[in-house]
C-alpha cells in the first residue's frame, strides 16, 4: 500500500529535505526559528495538547498528593517525562511536546518502523552505495562495504553502539533513504506522535527533523511490545563482525570485536552505576540536539519511562543523571500522585479486533515460548558469556490486552531478565 501523500511529501533525504520544507511552508513558519537549529531556552507558549490539556503548557506539571516527594531540584533538561509504562499515565512532564533536535533517540522509531520485515537470519552484502550520504562525525560501528552481516548484527549495530553506518545499510534494504522517512513519517503519525517531523532516519542533524519529549516515550513505549526490540535494548555488549583478512598463504579470517551499549544506565561508567531494574532504551547526542535518553525500568512490579532532552548543565553523563534522579521520583511518587496526562494509543489500536502474537517478536519469528512469565523474576547480573548483557532488577510479567484491542497496554510486558540469559552463536 502505497505511503500516504503527507509521508511521501516528507520523504526526503538530508540535503534535499531543507529546500523542499522551505517550499511547502507558510510564510509565517518561513519566519519562525527552526526548533531543531534554534538556540532559545524557551519553550513556545502554545504546544500540543495530545495526551492532555496540561502537557501543552510551558514549564513543569505535577499534581502531588499526600506522602507525595517533591520532584528533584537539579533537573535542568529543557524538556523531560515520567510516565507509567504500563497504564500509560503520565505523572510529570517539564515541556513534555516541546519540538526539539532528538538527536539518535530518533532510532527508536527507525527500530519500531522497520523490525518486523526481516528474521533475524537474514543477510546481505554491503554495497558501497548503501554507506552514501552518512553524516560527518557520526557515530559508526564499523560496517564495511562488499562485507555480509545478518540483520541481528545490523540491529546490534543500532542499539548498542548507535551506529549510522548500520543504519543506512538497512535503510538501504527498505528501500533506501527516501522510503524509510516516508515509513518512520507514517508510523509516527499513526502512533499519534504528532511533534515528529523525521528527515533523517538516524537522527542526525537536519533542518526540521523534530521531535518531542513526549513522542520518544511513546516510541519506546512502542517498541517495548516487541520482544527483538526488547532484547536489543537490554544488551549491554555483543561481537560484532569485523573485517575480512587474507593472510599470505591466501586464508581468509574474519574476527568478531565487542562492542558495548552506550546507554550508561544499562552499561555504567566511571562515575555511575547500572541503574538498577534498567532495561534500554536509546541515549542519543548532536551539536543541535545536546544530549538525549529514554529509558525503561522497573522497580516492585512498577515499571517507568523516563524521556530527558538536553539538560543545560554540562557535567558528564549529565542526562543519564537526571534521568536516573527522575526514575527515584516516579518510583517513590507512584500511587501518590495525579496524572497530569497519559500516553495515547496508536490510532489504529481501538479500531483493531484480533490480539497479535503475545511474543510481540519481530520478523515474523515469534512462537510466544518463554517470553511470558508468571510473576517477577529475581534480578540478574551483567553477563559477559556470549557477548549478552544481563541488566540488573528487571520482571517478567504476565501478558493482559485491553478488552477488544490489538495493543499491549495496561499490563506488565516481559521486560527481559534479560533474554533468560540465553547466549548468542
Amino acid at each position: 500500500m502505497p505511503a500516504p501523500k503527507k509521508a511521501l511529501r516528507r520523504s526526503l533525504t538530508v540535503t534535499s529535505a531543507a529546500l523542499t520544507a522551505l517550499a511547502v511552508l507558510s510564510p509565517a513558519a518561513l519566519a519562525a526559528p527552526d526548533p531543531s537549529t534554534s538556540p532559545t531556552p524557551t519553550p513556545p507558549a502554545s504546544m500540543s495538547t495530545k495526551g492532555g490539556a496540561r502537557l501543552g503548557k510551558p514549564g513543569t506539571q505535577v499534581d502531588l498528593a499526600g506522602g507525595a516527594p517533591v520532584l528533584p531540584k537539579d533537573i535542568t533538561a529543557r524538556s523531560w517525562i515520567v510516565a507509567d509504562a504500563e497504564s500509560g499515565d503520565v505523572l510529570a512532564a517539564h515541556n513534555a511536546h516541546w519540538r526539539l533536535a532528538p538527536a539518535s533517540t530518533l532510532k527508536m522509531l527507525f527500530a519500531d518502523t522497520l523490525l518486523p520485515k526481516w528474521p533475524k537470519t537474514t543477510e546481505h552484502k554491503v554495497a558501497v552505495s548503501d554507506l552514501a550520504g552518512i553524516g560527518a562525525g557520526s557515530s559508526l560501528v564499523g560496517v564495511k562495504e562488499e562485507e555480509t552481516y545478518s540483520v541481528h548484527d545490523l540491529w546490534l549495530g543500532v542499539f548498542l553502539r548507535s551506529g549510522n553506518d548500520a543504519v543506512h545499510v538497512l535503510s538501504a534494504m527498505n528501500g533506501g533513504v527516501d522510503q524509510t522517512v516516508a515509513d518512520m513519517n507514517e508510523h509516527a503519525e499513526e502512533l499519534q506522535a504528532l511533534d515528529t517531523n523525521v528527515v533523517s532516519p538516524d537522527g542526525y542533524d537536519a533542518p526540521h527533523q523534530v521531535s518531542s519529549a513526549y513522542d520518544l516515550t511513546l516510541f519506546a513505549r512502542s517498541g517495548l511490545q516487541k520482544k527483538d526490540f526488547r532484547e536489543y535494548a537490554s544488551t549491554v555488549r555483543a561481537k560484532f563482525p569485523g573485517q575480512t583478512e587474507k593472510d599470505k598463504k591466501g586464508k581468509t579470517t574474519r574476527k568478531p570485536f565487542e562492542i558495548q551499549n552506550t546507554n550508561r544506565l544499562l552499561s555504567g561508567d566511571s562515575d555511575m552505576d547500572v541503574y538498577p531494574g534498567i532495561a534500554g532504551v536509546k541515549n542519543g547526542n548532536t551539536t543541535n540536539a545536546g544530549a538525549t535518553f529514554t529509558g525503561v525500568a522497573e522497580r516492585n512490579g512498577k515499571v517507568l519511562l523516563v524521556t530527558v532532552m538536553n539538560p543545560a548543565k554540562d557535567e558528564h553523563n549529565e542526562v543519564y543523571k537526571e534521568t536516573a534522579r527522575l526514575f527515584d521520583w516516579g518510583f517513590a511518587a507512584a500511587g501518590k500522585t495525579r496524572p497530569v496526562g497519559e500516553l495515547v494509543r496508536p490510532m489504529s489500536a481501538a479500531q483493531a479486533s484480533p490480539a497479535p502474537d503475545a511474543s510481540g517478536e519481530a520478523g515474523g519469528t515469534g512462537t510466544g515460548s518463554g517470553d511470558a512469565g508468571t510473576g517477577p523474576v529475581a534480578g540478574a547480573t551483567a553477563s559477559e558469556g556470549g557477548g549478552v548483557g544481563v541488566a540488573a532488577g528487571v520482571v517478567a510479567g504476565v501478558l493482559a490486552l485491553l478488552a477488544g484491542g490489538a495493543y499491549l497496554v495496561n499490563r506488565r510486558w516481559p521486560l527481559p531478565d534479560l533474554v533468560r540469559r540465553r547466549t548468542r552463536p
